[in-house]
């Protein structure tokens, strides 16, 4: 069938049920801005280009707003677990619209049976992660449903935030000639998890973390010419390059051998037959900015522990209209397309 396609990516969507969501359908790709598009969207009316987090005026002042779910297995992985992630994950998304975070909701779906010691260590390491992203933890909800009804647990959190002062960041704010930014190299989530999942012996850690921080950085450092930031979770850096893309109408070129990957994720990814520009990031954001800032706010991101590996990998232009390239190693031009779906189900 054909998809009704809003991020302008005709093709043939392979479907065994029309009818029945899917576990693709929860990825980021494109079988999720189908299913937004046609199902969810329309009921609520909402933009089909949705934003990491809302911005509403209460007395004038901007607060913003983002809530997210995880579901990821299993639950602790290398350089986290599902309560550290949950609390980096919405922190890192207010952030994304130029917010400083101040406050989270935390709420729990229990599975029977689940054992009360690692709730409280699930907990306490959310807390953790909360008291270092300087965020407070300010109301909750708690529900147990049937042995077998939840995988164990599954996490909610909402997070406000205050909008920074020049900061006027949104997905559709891409302007050829911006220079594209990445904080880090990419991959190391998704890969941490998968080979977490898989008991594969690699020397991998997630690189969840709280970006608000950094962000707060590049934001005073540069001010209104930091015109989008996103981080590359759901889909990776392909799905986040073609949303920005879509969403500002413009395109994007990028280098590959520009984009770091960590030698223990491409082996993953070998192995695999996974691209790693699919895999999941929780603390690698991508940053869209003026050419004349491009110096200032990666002086800005690598002066911090989290974004100590930023480089510049790509540059927006005026056509292709919402597609993204890449200049291979061998100097031949490649689309980098939006994920499908999901190949590596419950990552975050």
């Amino acid at each position: 069938m054909k998809t009704s396609d809003p991020l302008g990516l005709a093709c043939p969507v392979p479907r065994t049920d029309a009818d029945r969501v899917l576990m693709g359908h929860g990825a980021g790709g494109r079988l999720f801005a189908e299913l937004f598009d046609t199902v969810i969207g329309p009921p609520i009316g909402a933009d089909p280009v949705a934003e990491d987090a809302a911005i509403v005026a209460v007395d004038g002042v901007g607060v913003v707003i983002s809530t997210d779910s995880f579901v990821v297995t299993p639950h602790d992985f290398p350089g986290g677990d599902i309560g550290s992630l949950a609390v980096h994950g919405t922190v890192n998304d207010v952030a994304m619209r130029g917010a400083r975070p101040v406050a989270l909701t935390l709420a729990y779906i229990i599975e029977e049976g689940f054992p009360t010691a690692e709730l409280a260590r699930i907990t306490a390491s959310a807390a953790r992660a909360a008291e270092q992203a300087c965020v407070h933890i300010v109301a909750g909800d708690t529900k147990v449903v049937e042995r077998g009804g939840a995988d164990g647990i599954y996490i909610n959190t909402t997070g406000i935030g205050e909008l920074l002062p020049h900061a006027v960041v949104t997905a559709a704010g891409a302007e050829p000639g911006d220079a594209v930014l990445v904080s880090g190299p990419i991959g190391r989530h998704g890969a941490a998890v998968l080979a977490a999942r898989e008991g594969f012996v690699f020397d991998l850690r997630s690189d969840s973390c709280a970006l608000a921080g950094m962000v707060e950085d590049m934001i005073r450092a540069s001010g209104r010419r930091v015109h989008v930031l996103r981080d590359a979770t759901r889909g990776g850096l392909a799905a986040v390059l073609n949303e920005l893309a879509h969403a500002s109408g413009a395109g994007i070129r990028i280098e590959e051998l520009a984009v770091a990957v960590p030698d223990q994720v491409a082996a993953v990814c070998e192995v695999l037959g996974i691209d790693p520009f699919h895999l999941a990031c929780e603390g690698t954001l991508v940053a869209v900015v003026a050419p004349e800032a491009a110096d200032d706010v990666l002086a800005a991101m690598r002066a911090r522990p989290e974004g100590e590996g930023a480089h510049r990998i790509g540059t927006v232009t005026d056509s292709p209209a919402g597609r993204v390239t890449a200049r291979t190693g061998i100097g031949a031009t490649r689309v980098v397309d939006m994920p499908l779906g999901e190949q590596l189900p419950r990552i975050c």
